[in-house]
């Protein structure tokens, strides 16, 4: 069985028992991970479906790749600059593809699960068939009402907040007042001793 996977950014084919060079992954050499991004699998001549499918591998090392030189220069402009870089790899063997003894537990859950969903489906309808008109009646009910002014209807309350108003003005007489007793602008001072 072989399978196409994806990681990094890129895409590699494998089967179990292959050694593969990929970009970082986190873990130390000896880890067990588990690569879910599959994109396609197959046995043979034939294609077999990725939900759930996943890939097994083990971190054999963590290593360096080759030396790469990276070289920059401007011609008649004295400008050089050598810089080296090396991409740090992890180095996979990969260990299954798929868990066949999952995929035999997970298939007779799959098939007890739908029996015991058929009664519940067969009883939900009776019982959303009410409730759907229960909330039908509801929005008709609602949809006639007008709804309540948040801000206070009575001359009370509207009363009481007019003297509220008239308190805010004085306080900004007071405030045109005190600029009135200010020193005058120092445009003003300076056109005085022209004259």
């Amino acid at each position: 069985m072989f399978a196409v996977v994806r990681t990094g950014g890129k895409q590699y084919r494998v089967a179990p028992g292959d050694k593969i060079v990929v970009e970082k992954l986190d873990g130390n050499a000896g880890d067990k991970i588990t690569l879910g991004d599959v994109l396609l699998a197959g046995d043979g001549g034939s294609l077999k479906s990725t939900n759930g499918l996943t890939v097994a591998a083990e971190i054999v090392a963590q290593a360096k790749g080759d030396k790469v030189t990276v070289f920059k220069k401007r011609r008649r402009h004295n400008y050089r600059r050598k810089q080296g870089h090396r991409q740090l790899h992890t180095i996979l063997k990969i260990v299954a593809i798929g868990d066949h003894k999952e995929e035999k537990k997970a298939a007779p859950k799959a098939e007890a699960a739908p029996k015991a969903e058929k009664p519940a489906k067969e009883a939900a309808p009776a019982a959303a068939k009410p409730a759907a008109v229960a909330d039908a009646q509801k929005s008709s009910d609602v949809a006639g009402k007008p709804t309540k002014n948040p801000a206070p209807s009575d001359a009370k309350a509207a009363g009481a907040e007019k003297p509220a108003a008239k308190k805010a003005a004085p306080a900004k007489k007071a405030q045109t007042a005190s600029t009135k007793n200010a020193a005058p602008a120092k445009g003003a001072a300076k056109k005085s001793p022209k004259k």
